[in-house]
């Protein structure tokens, strides 16, 4: 029968004792196995008596002692087989196995010996066999156990690959250029910390001066985070610092902690562990990874460093496209605007005409999305529709544009063009597909009378009836060279009279029924940052990347 008293080997140990001292048995044999402390943690036996003897614990010691990896005899007729168990790096117990006979009184195996002293008539053919027999086994539960254990390393190296690989993979999936660098970055925090737990997680990136600013030099700010973090930005700049230290000995990462010594920097309170990695952008730094503290180990080791700088190149490739990605946003919203100015350049009256329009139609599809189903993505480009509505007057001689009177059939009929050329313009611009309606009908009216179509309020589209509106509201608020601008009150009473004639009724409600005063004081000021939620510039980039994808 099996008897487990503890078990301090692993399961797969336990199993292999078992299934051995089973064909022991079967043999009419007896099986005991200590661990390497003395501890008894299986007996296998045909017949009880006498067993104790061998489990004692002092008896166990002296032959733990002697044991040498080879298979010793003790007793009479060296029936008592003793074996060393070794699991390919040290010595994890010893097994016993009993040749039983006739026994003729009680055995006690006092010491080592190959004498026989009689007492027991065991063929001593079968003792060599069952001899051999452990020693082939311990040698194969050394083998056994050095296999298992590099399987289950292999296994656990595949375990954690396949989850950086994975985190990798999440990272690279959920790198969108529209997405801000805080999301991205707090992303791969909350990525890392599922694979090491650590008390906290940091990443700093570099924020650049204002080059107008030749006296603020560059700095760190806390981009993306989660736990106790540790380090402050002063600190940052610090730990910058050494973590520049560490690369230049031809390290890849700042490791230190108190493990092997002192701590090589000094650290705040509370640190026990940390490292930190660089976010490479191109020959520079651009940022760093920062974690403390790690759980369930005394220190960072290779494998968090290798993990840590692959996830850190993943941030650093996001942070410089995002810049990148920021840079050619802002050169094509500088493009659009530099068009626009050099349309409203050729009549000095309507100067700024365009962007006033682009802001009015903002403010207008903003107060509308409380109401009805428009996106954000639609707001962007309602504002990209006002800014371009008059692109077409690049085709309207300046003359026609700025004469002082009134204009005969020729010259109006060029004016009223300037929709289509308009259109014409941005039609072979696929991203501009959703804008071109805004452009071509900004000058339809809801009774028909408009052009160039002559659409009624259901045939002209959402983004054509918030332009005209706007359009609208600007003109009439503007000097012109045939006569001056209306008072806000007046120009609030013609779009009250034109509603459902020239305009769209629900559209000129909405318009009429916002602080109509906040806006103009907005435009007057000329769209400085004191607006509620970003300045004129930094919205301009941002609507310009719905188009950039």
């Amino acid at each position: 029968m099996d008897n487990v008293i503890t078990e301090t080997l692993s399961m797969t140990q336990m199993k292999c004792l078992k299934k051995f001292g089973a064909k022991i048995n079967a043999l009419g044999n007896d099986l005991i196995v200590i661990d390497k402390e003395g501890q008894c943690i299986l007996e296998s036996y045909v017949e009880r008596d006498g067993i104790e003897a061998i489990a004692s614990e002092k008896y166990a010691e002296e032959i733990f002692r002697e044991s040498s990896g080879e298979v010793l005899r003790f007793g009479p007729s060296g029936s008592l087989l003793v074996r060393s168990l070794n699991d390919g790096a040290s010595v994890v117990g010893v097994v016993f196995v009993r040749c039983n006979g006739k026994v003729s009184e009680p055995v006690i195996f006092d010491c080592p010996s190959s004498a026989d002293s009689g007492g027991l008539d065991v063929d001593a053919e079968v003792i060599d066999c069952v001899a051999e027999l452990v020693d082939m086994f311990a040698v194969q539960f050394a083998y056994e156990d050095r296999s298992l254990s590099q399987i289950e390393k292999v296994s656990s190296e595949l375990a954690q690959t396949y989850e950086e690989l994975l985190l990798l993979y999440n990272m690279s999936t959920n790198m969108k250029v529209t997405q801000s660098n805080a999301t991205y970055l707090q992303l791969a925090c909350d990525q890392v910390t599922q694979l090491v737990e650590v008390e906290g997680i940091t990443i700093f990136l570099e924020k650049k001066a204002d080059d107008d600013d030749v006296e603020v030099e560059d700095s760190l700010v806390l981009a993306a985070g989660s736990g106790l973090i540790a380090i402050d930005l002063g600190m940052a700049d610090i730990l910058q610092m050494h973590l520049v230290e560490e690369l230049g000995l031809g390290k890849e990462a700042l490791l230190d902690s108190m493990i092997d010594s002192p701590f090589k920097y000094s650290w705040p309170d509370g640190v026990r562990n940390i490292l930190a990695v660089p976010l490479q952008g191109g020959d520079r730094m651009i940022g760093m990874m920062v974690a403390t503290n790690i759980a369930g180990k005394s220190d960072f080791d290779s494998i968090e460093v290798k993990l840590f700088n692959s996830v850190a190149n993943q941030c650093a490739i996001f942070a410089e496209n995002n810049r990148l990605f920021g840079d050619l946003k802002g050169l094509f919203i500088g493009s659009l605007k530099a068009l626009t100015n050099s349309i409203d350049a050729k009549d000095p009256y309507t100067r700024g005409h365009s962007e006033r329009v682009a802001f009015i139609s903002r403010w207008i599809a903003e107060r509308l999305t409380e109401s009805h189903s428009v996106d954000e993505e639609q707001v962007h480009k309602i504002y990209l529709a006002g800014l371009l509505h008059d692109v077409g007057k690049i085709g309207i001689s300046e003359s026609v544009l700025c004469k002082n009177g009134k204009l005969d059939e020729e010259e109006r009929s060029q004016i009223m063009s300037h929709p289509r050329i308009g259109a014409g313009i941005l039609a072979d611009i696929k991203q501009m597909n959703e804008i071109v309606p805004g452009v071509l009908h900004h000058h339809e009216r809801s009774d028909g009378k408009g052009y160039p179509d002559g659409l009624t309020d259901s045939q002209i589209p959402l983004i054509g009836k918030i332009v005209s509106l706007a359009d609208a509201f600007d003109a009439m608020t503007s000097r012109r060279i045939y006569r001056d601008a209306m008072s806000i009150d007046r120009a609030i009473g013609e779009i009250e009279k034109g509603l459902g004639s020239q305009f769209n009724r629900e559209i000129g409600e909405i318009f009429l029924n916002s602080d109509i005063k906040k806006l103009w004081s907005v435009i007057q000021d000329g769209f400085i940052e004191r607006w509620d939620y970003s300045n004129f510039d930094e919205y301009g980039s941002k609507a310009v990347g719905v188009l950039i994808r």
